[in-house]
């Protein structure tokens, strides 16, 4: 029904089981379309078809992509809606690709050959298994990803260079890094988070460099005994001379007969002719002159170790655990893994500070079912009134936090130690009366 000169072929829609043999003969062939058929192979005379460039397998009963397909000149591949359970290692060889969707099926892992393909310009992974997303990507010119509806928990640092990238989907997936109140803000917002994170461990490599080098250092200064021979014999060859003394060879001046030079057997200083112009002895100097200036260390922080940073980040997380119980205990409620997108708006403290002392804060702003988002004025005045009555109930201005702690999701430390002082004063004012 076609003729061995066509370019364009449909074939959807057919309850094909096998791709027939006969299309592999149209060498002539750029695009074929097999959407939504039963086809469970593809035959691997398929590489015949060196003119094609669009290949739509999308919903049919694929395991498998043959590596032979990776030998054809594709600019478009659709292998969506399969059961395709990885992608041919081969994959890179595709030079041309522009677009590659391999959406809905059980791909587990990328391969890193995956960025190779130096023209792809989409990439659609969406529903399938993925929970690590190769560094490999950060290599194409992708303008779209969408890697939604997987397993991944982390994106890569190093995907903030993909400059090029227009459109990043990713919803539906358990993402701890960036967290979820950056990710729903969009593509600006995780790409500038990656690129803080970045610093930070930059800054860390550095610090640690710093704090290890002066060992190194001192090492180079003060050698061990068995480096600190000169090596050099004295004049009986039974002496070898030590690191600090001082020693001259020995040296004749013709213009100068009373000249005395200085040896490691004599002690004596040198003398010269008043009236002599003799020349300065020549000879070995003293290994303190080969040293190299000591470096400034006093920029180094010498307490800096690996452990007590983790030390500080483990008080940090309990000083946090500790904010949510306090406030779960007091008020009955549950609140979200979130902890500082729950308290930005400052309803639950301005209520907190209401439970130890009622009418403390005598107005709250609420969000409503029509509003169910709080404008940053009104988060602002919730927070300045949670801090105004901590200050009559006699809460220290060195144990308040700031504003921007609470608004900016950035001091939970602080906010920890302000709601650990309410809870003390009232304790302690409680035990007073009674």
């Amino acid at each position: 029904l076609f003729s061995l000169n066509a370019v364009i072929i449909y074939l959807s829609k057919n309850r094909l089981t096998e791709v027939p043999t006969e299309l592999c003969h149209f060498v002539s062939l750029e695009t074929l379309n097999l959407y939504h058929n039963c086809i469970k192979v593809i035959p691997d005379a398929i590489v015949n078809l060196q003119m094609l460039t669009y290949l739509n397998l999308s919903r049919n009963q694929l395991s498998s992509l043959p590596a032979c397909l990776c030998g054809l000149p594709l600019k478009v591949l659709i292998a969506s809606n399969n059961k395709l359970g990885s992608l041919p290692e081969e994959i890179g060889q595709l030079k041309q690709l522009m677009e590659l969707d391999v959406s809905c099926n059980e791909i587990t892992a990328l391969p890193q050959q995956i960025g190779q393909l130096k023209s792809l310009k989409e990439l659609n992974v969406r529903r399938n298994y993925l929970e690590v997303l190769p560094q490999e990507l950060v290599q194409l010119p992708l303008v779209k990803f969408d890697f939604s509806c997987n397993k991944v928990l982390v994106i890569p640092i190093c995907f903030r260079k993909m400059v090029q990238l227009q459109v990043l989907l990713l919803e539906n997936n358990p993402l701890q890094s960036p967290p979820a109140q950056i990710c729903t803000k969009g593509k600006v917002h995780i790409f500038k988070y990656l690129t803080v994170q970045a610093c930070q461990i930059k800054t860390a490599d550095s610090l640690y460099l710093n704090a290890i080098e002066p060992q190194h250092f001192i090492d180079d200064i003060y050698p061990s005994k068995k480096d600190s021979d000169s090596g050099v014999g004295s004049d009986n060859g039974d002496k070898r001379l030590s690191a600090t003394e001082v020693s001259y060879l020995p040296f004749v001046s013709n213009s100068s007969p009373n000249t005395h030079i200085l040896t490691s057997k004599d002690k004596s200083p040198t003398s010269l002719s008043p009236t002599t112009n003799a020349t300065i002895p020549f000879g070995l100097k003293p290994r303190s002159v080969f040293l190299r200036p000591q470096r400034n260390l006093e920029s180094i922080d010498p307490q800096f170790t690996i452990r007590r940073k983790m030390e500080q980040m483990r008080e940090e997380r309990e000083l946090v655990e500790q904010l949510r119980e306090n406030i779960e205990t007091r008020l009955k409620i549950c609140l979200p893994e979130d902890l500082g997108s729950a308290l930005m708006d400052g309803v639950v403290l301005c209520h907190l500070v209401n439970h130890v002392r009622p009418r403390s804060v005598g107005s709250i702003h609420v969000p409503s079912p029509a509003v169910p988002k709080l404008s940053m004025a009104k988060c602002r005045r919730n927070v300045e009134n949670f801090l105004d009555a901590c200050r009559k109930l006699g809460i220290p201005e060195e144990k308040l936090c700031l504003p921007h702690h609470i608004l900016e999701e950035k001091g939970l430390v602080k906010v920890s130690i302000t709601v650990q002082a309410l809870l003390d004063v009232t304790t302690v004012k409680q035990a007073l009366f009674t």
